[in-house]
């Protein structure tokens, strides 16, 4: 029973960490404040904030409890029937969201010029960039290499 306790724990902080760090990540781009702004809607970014929140939560559950959406669960045929419905709502709405948020970084991009200008950064910026894309290439090799990926599922 304490393990059950540990692990309902464990996987519920991994959890809020998760969302934390989705986030983190929407709040440094500045992605709600700008939508906020180009709607003219700023008296509601703290709506919009807990809409984020709401939706990592429930993209989590989503990805958590995926089998009971199909059909395979207890539920039956009708969560398959209100999953398609439920998955098709979430599919556009995480397609929109990544396309606003590889919008948000490409303009996260402009800002590395002024980063490396105010850091007296004059030579080697194309070197540290590439820096950085070897490194996400070999930590990928070395994921998928190793088999992490099942220790994940």
């Amino acid at each position: 029973m304490f393990k059950m306790i540990l692990l309902i724990l464990a996987g519920a902080s991994y959890g809020l960490l998760a969302a934390a760090g989705v986030f983190t990540v929407l709040a440094a781009v500045g992605l709600v404040p700008r939508f906020a702004g180009k709607t003219h809607t700023g008296d509601r970014v703290f709506l919009y904030e807990e809409a984020v929140v709401a939706g990592t939560i429930v993209g989590g559950a989503a990805s958590l409890f995926g089998d009971a959406w199909t059909g395979k669960g207890p539920v039956g045929t009708f969560a398959a029937a209100l999953g398609v419905s439920f998955l098709a709502v979430f599919g556009l709405f995480c397609g929109m969201f990544v396309g606003c948020l590889a919008l948000a970084i490409a303009e996260m991009l402009d800002s590395i010029p002024i980063l490396a200008r105010r850091v007296f950064l004059r030579h080697g910026i194309g070197l540290a960039i590439l820096s950085m894309a070897i490194g996400k290439l070999v930590g990928s090799l070395y994921y998928f290499a190793n088999g992490l990926y099942h220790a994940a599922q």
